[in-house]
């Protein structure tokens, strides 16, 4: 199996190393799990000879972008930046450009891709994921999507793969993402990797979104949102909650969906697990008493929601 990183100046130091270290590990210990598993090969493709990272690691590129469709997956890391704007800023130029071109160029039907975090908007640009299914940083969803509108981007999975290209969340999904391209090698090998570095499978990253952070200004979500966060222990009807806020059931349901790709119910839900995890980790109240807290009758009602969304 050949695998090429394509990088550039600025990348995220941890996500390249994340996903360098996987693949070597896997491939020290591929024969000890199956001599049958060939090789795993990962080289460093680039626009310059040298490359260097946030975390001050030069990368000697071993290939040009035009060599893309030699390699059986392309991976495209974080490009080290944090919003929207400096990410669409960063593509704009000289390297991101080239580097968008290169992958708009790559043969999918016989090389795979696959993206993490900021690199997902590079995979984005080419348009040769719209209209398929997608993820990346939480945090960056609705950039994204008013960018992007014809991508079906789905912020609750870790790692999500639609056809020959996957995707994945923030900085450290790049551990995950490099997991399932072992994994379409060998299942075992991926989990004898993931013992040996003690890594715990994350497949949603529902567990780490702050709404709160999330820059949708849509008033009347953040309308609805800070009525809900009010009454969080008490029971949720959407039709009273959109008549107390000045707005119509329909068009809450639309807004809230369009800003967030969630139900206003689903939403909630969200709303109450972050407080609910925060109260847990901040607090001695009993699994009970958090429950009638967040607005649920028993303990086991929310137990059920948090293995749901592990």
């Amino acid at each position: 199996m050949h695998l090429g990183m394509v990088v550039q100046d600025g990348c995220f130091g941890s996500a390249v190393a994340s996903v360098i270290d996987i693949v070597r590990v896997a491939d020290s210990v591929r024969g000890d799990v199956d001599p049958r598993i060939e090789p795993i090969e990962l080289a460093i493709a680039g626009a310059r000879r040298r490359v260097g990272t946030t975390t001050s690691m030069t990368l000697e590129v071993d290939h040009p972008l035009s060599d893309l469709d030699q390699f059986d997956v392309v991976i495209v890391p974080a490009l080290g930046t944090l919003t929207t704007p400096d990410t669409v800023e960063a593509l704009s130029g000289r390297a991101g450009s080239s580097m968008i071109r290169a992958l708009g160029e790559i043969d999918t039907s016989t090389t795979r891709i696959a993206a993490a975090c900021t690199g997902v908007f590079a995979l984005a640009e080419t348009g040769r994921i719209d209209a398929h299914h997608a993820t990346t940083s939480w945090f960056l969803g609705p950039g994204f999507r008013q960018r992007y509108p014809t991508i079906n981007l789905d912020l609750d999975t870790m790692v999500v793969v639609d056809g020959n290209v996957i995707t994945a969340g923030a900085a450290f999904a790049h551990i995950d993402l490099a997991l399932s391209i072992v994994r379409s090698i060998s299942p075992d090998l991926a989990q004898h990797v993931a013992k040996l570095l003690l890594i715990d499978e994350r497949p949603s990253q529902a567990a780490f979104v702050a709404y709160e952070h999330l820059n949708h200004e849509d008033p009347i979500v953040i309308d609805f949102e800070r009525h809900v966060r009010a009454r969080l222990d008490e029971p949720f009807d959407v039709g009273m909650a959109a008549e107390a806020i000045g707005t119509s059931r329909r068009t809450l349901e639309r807004r809230v969906r369009t800003a967030l790709n969630l139900t206003p119910l689903g939403f909630v839900r969200r709303l109450r697990l972050e407080r609910a995890r925060h109260l847990a980790a901040t607090t001695d109240l009993s699994t009970a008493d958090i429950a009638m807290r967040v607005g649920y009758a028993n303990a086991e009602t929310l137990r059920a929601l948090m293995r749901s969304e592990r």
